[in-house]
């Protein structure tokens, strides 16, 4: 795709240019579930695969941005779309897209839908790629449902300075009279959802008012007007799962799933650098004795709910291997860090133009308390930390791209 580089211009009329020109797939979709956020989308849109799939659903998904191959990005009924399937319809939109202005998000979620629309399927998950209104994923005039993750301050450069700009972005996927399940939401944030809501007559269930989730003696336990389910706590790991859960819970309970279903949308999820712990591979095998964890959150919120997460496990010494992109605000998603670690290495991301430079992150690390030095790359990195520190906990974060070319890396494992 390099006729299109991974640039950012947020309006929808070149999609709806290109849709007509290779006949509309949009329209042709099987029953959409449209999730927007901030946080938790891609581990939401996780558990709510597993449950449909457990219900025997066939499910398409659409994610963004992948971590190791393109395809990750497009999940057919039957599994990540193939190579000669993703050449095809690439080829098919570049065709009829005839040398025009459009951009890589643009083009690639096009060749999704296309290949969505050709695929028999019983529901098909779309993630927003960035704020919702004018995403490239908001072309279905009528999904089955939308569902809205926390919001909070995030690409300020597209969505605007404040938390209500950015959540009437994210409430952009709202569609009148479809039901929407809300997450955890600070007011400023609920308010404009709401209001959005209202504007369009599209039924609301919001955390803390039709639903609630909590974790308890180790379950998680949900609660809704249709009653109370005991649940296993969610096997992706972090206090933050419990709240993307609910959410999940709620979604497939308005689609009307079961009780099973449900379940199987905790236990069975599956959504790799959020919080996992690798065991296998070339890194794992670098690392010795030493434990390694990949996630790839870049914002405070992610810093928060990693920060807990870490808290939660045994006090093995943590050390952050970390690159950031140039975008973030490498102080704000730091700082909660420093409760759990004062260790820091920080590498750039190889192959990115907009990596923050390691220096750049040395700097942001000390300035909110950390010891931080530069690697010359993450295996460097790892094999400093065991050099002095053979038994440690060893976190490589700060990025998506940067857990995506640890995968690569570290290889089948």
């Amino acid at each position: 795709m390099a006729l299109h580089p991974k640039i950012i211009d947020l309006s929808l009329d070149r999609m709806w240019r290109l849709l007509a020109a290779v006949g509309n797939p949009h329209q042709k979709l099987a029953p959409v579930i449209h999730v927007a956020g901030t946080n938790g989308k891609g581990s939401t849109v996780a558990m709510i695969r597993a449950g449909l799939e457990a219900a025997g659903q066939r499910v398409q998904v659409y994610t963004s941005p992948h971590l190791a191959r393109f395809h990750e990005r497009i999940r057919l009924s039957e599994g990540l779309i193939s190579e000669s399937a993703l050449q095809a319809v690439l080829q098919e939109c570049e065709t009829a897209n005839d040398g025009a202005p459009i951009t890589y998000f643009e083009i690639t979620t096009i060749a999704a839908l296309l290949a969505f629309s050709r695929d028999p399927a019983d529901f098909c998950i779309l993630e927003v790629g960035l704020g919702g209104d004018v995403d490239s994923t908001n072309v279905v005039a009528k999904p089955a449902l939308t569902a809205i993750t926390p919001v909070s301050i995030d690409h300020q450069q597209y969505l605007g300075e404040t938390l209500p700009e950015i959540a009437a972005a994210k409430a952009g996927i709202i569609k009148a009279g479809v039901p929407c399940i809300v997450g955890r939401q600070q007011d400023a944030a609920l308010e404009v959802i709401a209001a959005q809501a209202d504007a369009l007559d599209a039924p609301l269930s919001v955390f803390g008012q039709e639903w609630q989730v909590y974790e308890e003696h180790g379950r998680l336990v949900f609660q809704d007007e249709a009653g109370l389910l005991d649940l296993p706590r969610p096997n992706l790991i972090g206090a933050h799962q419990v709240d993307n859960a609910g959410i999940a819970i709620a979604g497939l309970r308005a689609l009307g799933l079961d009780d099973a279903a449900c379940a199987a949308a905790v236990s069975q999820a599956e959504w790799p650098a959020r919080m996992q712990h690798m065991r296998r591979g070339a890194l794992v095998e670098a690392a010795g004795t030493a434990e390694l964890w990949l996630d790839g959150g870049h914002n405070a919120a992610a810093g928060h709910a990693l920060s807990e997460a870490l808290g939660r496990l045994d006090g093995r010494p943590l050390h952050l291997i970390c690159g950031m992109l140039n975008t973030k605000d490498v102080r704000a998603y730091l700082e909660p860090l420093g409760a759990v670690s004062s260790h820091l290495l920080a590498v750039s991301i190889p192959g990115e133009a907009a990596t923050l430079s390691a220096a750049q992150t040395v700097a942001a690390a000390r300035d909110v308390g950390f010891e931080a030095a530069q690697a010359d790359s993450v295996r460097a990195a790892i094999a400093r930390i065991i050099a002095d520190a053979p038994h440690a906990r060893i976190l490589i974060c700060g990025s998506l791209y940067l857990a995506g070319h640890v995968l690569r890396e570290n290889g089948p494992g």
